[in-house]
């Protein structure tokens, strides 16, 4: 049984806590705005806020990403440990963008980052075990981060890679 895709998200009614919005600044001093909102899943004045996939099966890595993608005003499909759960929330839902980590619990996330390069979703590689040099050679338009790299790395990261959601 797969508990990440269960766990309760901030804002859910069960969860009970709602955590301030909180800016953060990258390596490069871009401040990153917080879109944290109370205004349920359409986010800004109805607006349907933009989804992200999450494919990550280190448990600590995928709360952390979770958090803060729903702290950025990101609706969360995941995270997912395997491609069979990615492959599936894809086909139910096409993400706006997705956070991909290079080597899953079934194997490497490459056929699912196809099937996304070809369905035109920006693609966040967020992995240990990757060369940045041949992932950014076979996605070209992807973005990397290695592991460990700061938060706001990937924030940035994500909010460039969805700007036309925002």
């Amino acid at each position: 049984m797969n508990l990440i895709g269960r766990l309760p998200r901030h804002g859910d009614a069960d969860w009970g806590v709602r955590r301030p919005p909180v800016q953060l600044n990258n390596h490069d001093g871009f401040r990153v705005q917080m879109l944290h909102s109370d205004h349920g899943a359409s986010g800004k004045a109805g607006r349907e806020r933009p989804r992200v996939l999450i494919m990550e099966d280190e448990f600590i890595v995928a709360l952390d990403l979770s958090d803060m993608a729903e702290d950025l005003g990101f609706c969360v499909d995941g995270p997912f440990a395997t491609l069979a759960e990615g492959a599936e929330a894809v086909a139910s839902h096409c993400p706006d963008a997705a956070i991909l980590d290079v080597q899953l619990a079934d194997g490497e996330v490459f056929p699912l980052a196809d099937a996304l390069m070809r369905l035109g979703v920006p693609i966040i590689f967020h992995s240990g075990h990757a060369d940045n040099g041949r992932l950014l050679a076979r996605y070209p338009d992807a973005r990397s981060a290695g592991k460990p790299c700061p938060a706001e790395l990937i924030a940035s990261h994500l909010i460039q890679a969805t700007s036309r959601h925002m």
